[in-house]
């Protein structure tokens, strides 16, 4: 079924894919297959200390959000913002419809959808969005 918005809740080991429109939603739960986990820079050693960007695991978010109309991006940490450069760089077709990218903790599912569901009436009223 096609959904015209969808969200998605992102860190370094899953993504929460949420589409939906007024009347329904579809969750889908992505892995990255090679859990990073979180990577300490010690003194001495070569290195950031900084996991390198997992494209396979982009790839497989930006095909979950291909063919939304409008999409929110929302994690706690750096994720995000690694996902948003790789539609940018990768996937512009994807990246074209992302209208906002925020700071999220680790919400629930409803959590995610309820919020997901405010910032696109606020932005509806606002007039940001097609």
């Amino acid at each position: 079924m096609d959904y015209g918005h969808a969200v998605v809740w992102i860190d370094h080991d899953e993504a929460h894919i949420i589409q939906f429109d007024q009347d329904g939603s579809e969750e889908l739960v992505l892995r990255a297959k090679h859990r990073r986990g979180h990577l300490h820079h010690k003194r001495g050693q070569i290195g950031s200390g900084h996991a390198a960007e997992d494209h396979a695991y982009h790839r497989a978010v930006e095909e979950a959000l291909s063919g939304s109309n409008e999409i929110l991006i929302v994690g706690p940490a750096n994720e995000r913002i690694e996902l948003e450069k790789h539609m940018k760089d990768h996937a512009k077709e994807v990246f074209d419809h992302v209208i906002g990218v925020e700071v999220v903790d680790h919400p629930s599912s409803p959590e995610l959808l309820k919020l997901a569901r405010r910032f696109f009436r606020a932005a509806d009223r606002m007039g940001t969005t097609a």
